[in-house]
């Protein structure tokens, strides 16, 4: 038997490698576009910056260092000029599909970063599988710019799992649904009417505002914005002002709310306060034919009828009045159960000029 020679020792010394084999080997150098192996072959591998990752113009030296040791598949044994052509984003997307398809059977919660913002969803990679979200399932709401989405970590679980068809879908909705629900059984344990909680405004409309109450979302309606009037709620309240209110009424899964709490009622000393034959001042909130409607606080109208504006004839208050105007009357009526107040400026008027008026009016006669 012939001895063999060196390089046929050399040759033997080596092992042997196949297309689509995984490998190992220790990073021996490395540039910003390519990393290279000692993989114990007769011929080093190479992994490219494409073969590493798909994000682009990454700088391969920023993620690896010398001596560290990896795992890659052989794309190529032999790339026509002696070395070994690798892949590390391949073997790890092959390793992220069996990761997801785990997860997609057990209905496990993943948590990864947006990588893009797609038309219709948003993209996510875990181990170098993609994740497609479709807009629809990203919220519990609609969200009309899915751009400040980008590069947030979020938690969805996978709904489809279809890798031959490039198809692996994501649904973060039914976490936020389930977590919603959560909050909302905790909170309604936990309220009674009459409770006072601090909430986060969420929408306001032309009849009221939606609170965040954390959990389940209140009404408070305009009517119980204030004691006094609010004729347009959008100029009150913004979205993400943080009020306190207090909860009028629990109708299954409805929640009425109030601001209009009862320290602050302007009518609980009312009566010593509008008692007939104060006088006071007040403002002209709005006006009819028969007479305007005097604020004296918020809260509290009264009525200077038609007839108790002026000793002259007054045909209709807007011809002497205007809207914001301050006046000052006398109380010549309360009646406290029905809420109701009747104001006379004429009333204010002093005997003597009672008697000239009435002098002037029969000289005219």
């Amino acid at each position: 038997m012939s001895e063999m020679s060196f390089e046929q020792m050399l040759e033997e010394s080596f092992k042997t490698i196949r297309n689509g084999e995984v490998v190992e080997g220790t990073v021996i150098d490395v540039k910003p576009d390519e990393i290279i192996l000692n993989i114990g072959y007769k011929s080093d591998g190479i992994i490219t910056r494409n073969e590493y990752t798909n994000e682009p113009n990454v700088d391969l030296t920023t993620v690896v260092s010398v001596g560290d040791t990896m795992e890659a598949k052989v794309l190529k044994v032999n790339d026509g000029e002696g070395q070994v052509m690798l892949t590390y984003k391949r073997l790890a997307a092959e390793k992220g599909s069996k990761r997801l398809e785990e997860a997609f059977n057990t209905q496990e919660v993943l948590t990864a970063k947006v990588a893009q913002v797609l038309e219709g969803g948003l993209g996510v990679v875990i181990d170098e599988a993609r994740i497609f979200i479709p807009a629809s399932l990203v919220s519990d709401t609609y969200e009309k710019d899915l751009g400040k989405y980008k590069d947030q970590e979020i938690e969805f679980v996978i709904t489809e799992f279809n890798p031959r068809r490039r198809r692996i879908i994501g649904d973060r909705k039914q976490l936020l649904l389930a977590k919603k629900a959560e909050l909302q059984k905790a909170l309604f344990e936990r309220i009674n009417v009459g409770d006072v909680l601090e909430g986060t405004v969420k929408n306001v409309t032309d009849f009221g505002a939606f609170i965040d109450l954390g959990g389940a979302d209140g009404l408070l309606h305009i009517s119980e914005m204030s004691w006094g009037r609010v004729e347009n709620p959008r100029k009150v309240f913004k979205v993400g002002d943080e009020v306190k209110v207090f909860i009028k009424d629990i109708n299954e899964n409805k929640i009425a709310l109030s601001m209009k709490f009862e320290d602050e009622n302007p009518w609980k000393d009312a009566a010593s306060r509008y008692a007939a034959g104060n006088i006071v001042t007040g403002v002209v909130a709005r006006m009819t034919d028969f007479g305007a409607f005097v604020e004296l606080a918020p809260g509290v109208d009264a009525l200077l009828h038609v007839s108790q504006i002026s000793r002259e004839h007054v045909e209709k208050p807007a011809d002497v009045l205007n809207i914001g105007q301050e006046i000052e009357a006398k109380i010549v009526d309360f009646n406290e159960e029905d809420r109701k107040i009747s104001l006379s400026i004429k009333a204010l008027l002093a005997p003597s000029e009672e008697a000239q008026e009435d002098a002037e009016e029969s000289a005219e006669e």
